[in-house]
């Protein structure tokens, strides 16, 4: 691979969402800081948003490691959610722990569930259940997920909920049927894409704790055309950018310029080629041309 090549100890781009690669930009700082202060306050249901690829899932693996660190959270995490409501309760009774089986019975699960929470609770400890890819979710099972909230102390409600999800999820949320688990929503995210800073920002900072510490990897013409081919999402970032440096190490370069992530782009499925920039002094002879051809065909009419 690359690595020796461009002096790094472990790959930039992955794919897998490692948190040491957090980049704490102001979008994501912001969508943190919502849900640590949202989570502290236990609030009810918690939901953030975004576009495939966005970093929802790093994102949320970040929260569930900073609320590992605190012995006063009792996290659990469901990454697959396409259960039925019984299929839900058993995921949820796993990740805390518990041992059942299967076949338990509806009604003795629910309360043995609670009382797990209300253990929990007696110990001051709080319980957050982290939902990933929940636009998924069949609209029984959110139903439950509703009603399995209702359990409460007199003071306190036993768990909280956060959801990460497509913006598909608030297409969901608006149905009529679906309107109280809407209201029981107090605080919502939605993350966007990169701006062009942000892009340079993001790719400085994955090649940096990647161990990288020479001058840029990456042109600003690669850059550019890495902004026009992936409109700033960073998984298609992470893709392009790989292949990008794969294609320069094959042909032995120490710099990813345009052509390498062009050819990057034509690799990948789903994204747009950038097409080459016109230097600047060409693009002002083509502005002179077309002005000049606009002008002699308006003298040729009125003549």
């Amino acid at each position: 691979m690359y690595l020796e090549h461009f002096g790094l100890r472990e790959l930039p781009f992955s794919l897998t969402p490692n948190t040491q690669f957090f980049l704490n930009m102001a979008s994501y700082h912001k969508a943190y800081n919502m849900l640590m202060v949202s989570i502290a306050n236990r609030e009810g249901f918690i939901k953030v948003t975004g576009e495939v690829g966005t970093g929802k899932t790093m994102l949320c693996r970040k929260v569930l490691n900073s609320l590992g660190e605190d012995e006063d959270y009792v996290t659990a995490y469901i990454a697959n959610p396409v259960l039925s409501p019984k299929g839900l309760f058993l995921a949820f009774a796993e990740e805390l722990g518990m041992e059942v089986t299967t076949d338990v019975g509806h009604h003795s699960l629910l309360k043995q569930i609670t009382r797990k929470l209300m253990g929990y609770a007696a110990e001051d400890r709080q319980v957050v259940l982290f939902i990933d890819e929940a636009h998924a979710m069949p609209e029984q099972t959110l139903e439950a997920l509703r009603l399995l909230t209702n359990l409460e102390t007199e003071t306190q409600k036993l768990f909280q909920v956060v959801l990460f999800a497509q913006p598909e999820l608030d297409e969901l949320l608006r149905q009529k049927s679906l309107r109280q688990l809407q209201q029981r929503i107090t605080f919502s995210y939605r993350l966007e894409a990169l701006d062009r800073d942000g892009l340079d920002r993001y790719v400085s900072h994955r090649l940096a704790t990647a161990g990288y510490n020479g001058a840029s990897v990456f042109s600003r013409g690669a850059l550019n055309a890495l902004y026009r081919a992936s409109e700033g999402i960073p998984r298609l970032i992470n893709i392009l950018c790989h292949k990008a440096m794969m294609v320069a190490f094959g042909k032995g370069d120490r710099t990813v310029d345009a052509a390498h992530v062009r050819k990057a782009a034509e690799d990948t499925d789903g994204v747009d080629v950038p097409v080459k920039n016109l230097r600047p002094a060409m693009m002002v002879s083509a502005g002179v041309v077309v002005c000049a051809v606009a002008l002699l065909y308006i003298v040729g009419y009125y003549l």
